[in-house]
């Protein structure tokens, strides 16, 4: 074993278990696994710092943690909201964003979220194994047990219920006809009028 990491890793991880457990006591949902996380989190730090050294050794633990309860979430196909916990805290930056950064940067993963959860059932698992999973068309139809053709038929679907829930925005304008007030609907994002 490498004395030198060793004594890098006491010097410069180790000292900040206590602010590493509570932030993840603060993040993650499910306390019984706080230990595992923590654990995990001290290998992928130390594994990576045996190839080269973080520059910045606090930031890079904190940024690790983050990424494995992401790869936890995506492993477990968690997409509810709360099981994130607090979304501020899950944003340990190594450059500060500013408040209208974080506020549009929640808004837009809010906007996602609730995107996503209109989508039928069978699609919305359909596009997270082709999306997020990245999985292959034919992946996909195996492990659901329905055909490539059928898989790709979701992901059309999917995508285009995703793309009109979150790019085409309803807007209410007031148009006035002599005395009387006519509300018209149009769709921003083609152009059209409904009745």
């Amino acid at each position: 074993m490498n004395e030198a990491l060793n004594d890098w890793f006491a010097r410069e991880i180790l000292v900040h278990e206590a602010a590493l457990v509570r932030y993840l006591s603060r993040t993650w949902p499910n306390r019984d696994e706080i230990h595992d996380l923590r654990q995990e989190t001290y290998i992928r730090v130390y594994e990576a710092a045996q190839k080269a050294l973080p520059y910045a050794a606090k930031s890079f633990l904190f940024t690790t943690a983050r990424h494995l309860m992401a790869d936890r979430l995506r492993r477990g196909r968690i997409v509810s909201m709360e099981a994130v916990g607090d979304l501020d805290t899950l944003n340990v930056p190594i450059a500060e964003a500013s408040p209208e950064q974080r506020l549009n940067a929640r808004q837009e993963l809010m906007q996602l979220a609730r995107a996503f959860s209109i989508l039928p059932p069978k699609c919305r698992e359909v596009v997270w194994l082709r999306r997020v999973d990245e999985l292959s068309q034919k992946e996909v139809a195996s492990r659901l047990s329905i055909s490539e053709k059928t898989v790709e038929s979701h992901v059309m679907k999917g995508t285009r219920l995703l793309a009109d829930a979150l790019f085409s925005r309803k807007t209410r304008n007031k148009q006035t006809d002599g005395n009387e007030a006519i509300d018209i609907e149009e769709d921003s994002a083609h152009g059209q009028q409904a009745d």
